[in-house]
């Protein structure tokens, strides 16, 4: 007899791409097998997603809590009554991720409905709890809590605020009660808009995160375990992100981090700017060092290394014997030497005239050459008559995603400029020369694999700073450079330089 397909609708949510991402029950699953085994067949564990979409997260719980407790409470509906009473809470995101999380969990839209599989509540709501927030104004018309801008969500009832629960009130107000919980896990909202953006003619906005408030709050409740799984984009750069950043490399009790550099091979059709990744944060961990695992072209690799060894994390356990290669020189990095943005005062959008004039400097911008007057450059006067090397601020289209055969594309444009040429800050000014062939010199050196692997260790998205070449060590630019000569200097093995070629697409 032909079996029917019966497709589990959470695997269909999941593969929706959205702001909202959803979690599959597999990937639930497996950050789920993080967690002591022993904690489902313990009467007395509680569990919360503070962050509940789905309700996956709650009823995969629910499942292990179920076959955990079969001994200890033999009798089936004694047994479900007291898990969903007991043992698993959820905080909804939103008033239609609440119906969501509730016929997930409880099989029914109200957790005291006729086809609730408890039998034990006596409200709507259960323990899967929603109660709609408003944001809380400061004078700069941001909200206190999250940031969020009041011209962009003071809004009416009628439509959705995204003040979060979780992030907004304390535990005390949504159930009613003070409440200790042993492991918090979940996927909370990545980011919400600002309704910034550069007044350009543009019209993409801009976007603050959201992610680490929500880390953070499930730390001050003090659970036993946390897993979260959140952008990636924390470990070298992200707007606001800096305290949050030190705060994680420097914390001993993540003992496991998996890491996705392409979001894809864990979010099925979802693209998001430097990969995604899944801590487990335990409260008993004393010893330092962690378990950073990659994931991603069908294999994985395993370290046991610490978070913090450098300014920020590099993610790829295979490029960490190529670093200290390369560190050993004690050479100075470009980081030291690149200027920072907007080099000669020069926004992005702005443009001089169309035609050059007498006593006319050129303007190389994002929309081509334009002309201005040397009195209007505010900023390095003193390097207006040099030899200039530019670089895209855009390191590379898709997000800084790596392309089919696993390959990132690192620098989109370089340019040189003469000595009577400037630029807007669409660019970043990488050094500044005598001569030309001193330039083109340089230019050979960032055109190498070598170099721009190493500026990809601290490049996760798209945008590029003067930081993201902290890796990249100064050369001598009397002769041009290779890879060949560069592998050499730095006693790259055969692995090493393979490994090098497989992760950096070369330039055109």
């Amino acid at each position: 007899m032909k079996q029917k397909y019966s497709p589990d609708i959470l695997n269909c949510l999941a593969n929706l791409s959205s702001d909202e991402v959803f979690t599959s029950p597999e990937l639930a699953n497996r950050m789920l097998d993080l967690l002591p085994q022993e904690l489902f067949s313990s009467p007395k564990t509680r569990f919360l997603d503070p962050c509940s979409k789905s309700g996956v997260f709650l009823r995969e719980i629910a499942k292990r809590l179920l076959a955990g407790l079969e001994e200890q409470i033999p009798d089936l509906q004694e047994r479900i009554d007291h898990i969903m009473t007991k043992q698993v809470f959820g905080i909804a995101c939103t008033d239609l991720t609440a119906e969501m999380s509730r016929r997930t969990l409880y099989c029914s839209k109200h957790a005291n409905g006729e086809y609730s599989v408890s039998t034990a509540f006596h409200d709507e709501q259960g323990n899967l709890r929603y109660e709609r927030c408003q944001h809380t104004w400061n004078a700069q018309g941001r909200c206190e809590y999250c940031g969020a801008s009041k011209g962009e969500y003071l809004r009416t009832d009628s439509r959705e605020t995204y003040a979060y629960p979780f992030i907004h009130k304390s535990i005390k107000e949504i159930f009613h009660k003070d409440m200790q919980f042993d492991v918090i896990i979940g996927n909370p909202p990545y980011q919400m808009s600002d309704g910034g953006g550069m007044q350009t003619d543009s019209s993409s906005g801009s976007a603050i995160p959201l992610y680490h408030k929500f880390v953070i709050q499930s730390q001050k409740l003090s659970p036993r375990y946390l897993i979260m799984i959140i952008k990636a984009n924390w470990y070298s750069s992200g707007r606001g992100l800096d305290d949050f950043r030190e705060m994680m490399l420097s914390d001993k009790r993540i003992e496991t981090l998996v890491d996705y550099e392409d979001s894809r091979d864990c979010f099925p059709g979802v693209d998001i700017a430097g990969g995604v990744c899944y801590f487990k944060w335990n409260r008993e961990k004393k010893e330092k060092g962690c378990n950073v695992v990659n994931v991603g072209n069908n294999k994985s690799s395993k370290m046991f290394r610490a978070l913090n060894e450098y300014p920020v994390f590099v993610r790829s356990n295979d490029a960490i014997d190529i670093l200290k290669k390369v560190r050993l020189k004690k050479e100075m990095t470009f980081d030291k030497i690149v200027y920072s943005s907007k080099p000669f005062g020069f926004r992005s959008y702005e443009k001089g005239d169309n035609r050059p004039f007498s006593g006319a400097i050129s303007l190389f911008g994002s929309k081509g050459i334009s002309y201005v007057n040397r009195k209007d450059v505010t900023i390095n006067q003193n390097l207006i008559d040099k030899w200039k090397v530019i670089v895209s601020k855009t390191s590379a289209e898709h997000a800084g995603q790596s392309d089919k055969d696993g390959r990132r594309k690192i620098l989109s444009r370089i340019e040189l400029l003469d000595c009577k040429t400037i630029c807007t800050e669409s660019y970043l000014l990488v050094d500044v020369f005598e001569t030309e062939q001193e330039c083109k010199n340089l230019i050979s050196y960032l055109r190498t694999n070598f170099c721009r692997f190493l500026l990809s260790l601290a490049v996760l998205t798209q945008n590029m700073a003067k930081q993201s070449f902290q890796f990249v060590p100064l050369q001598d630019f009397s002769h041009p450079w290779t890879d060949e000569m560069l592998y050499k200097k730095y006693g790259l093995t055969e692995d090493e330089i393979a490994f090098i070629e497989s992760m950096i697409r070369p330039m055109e």
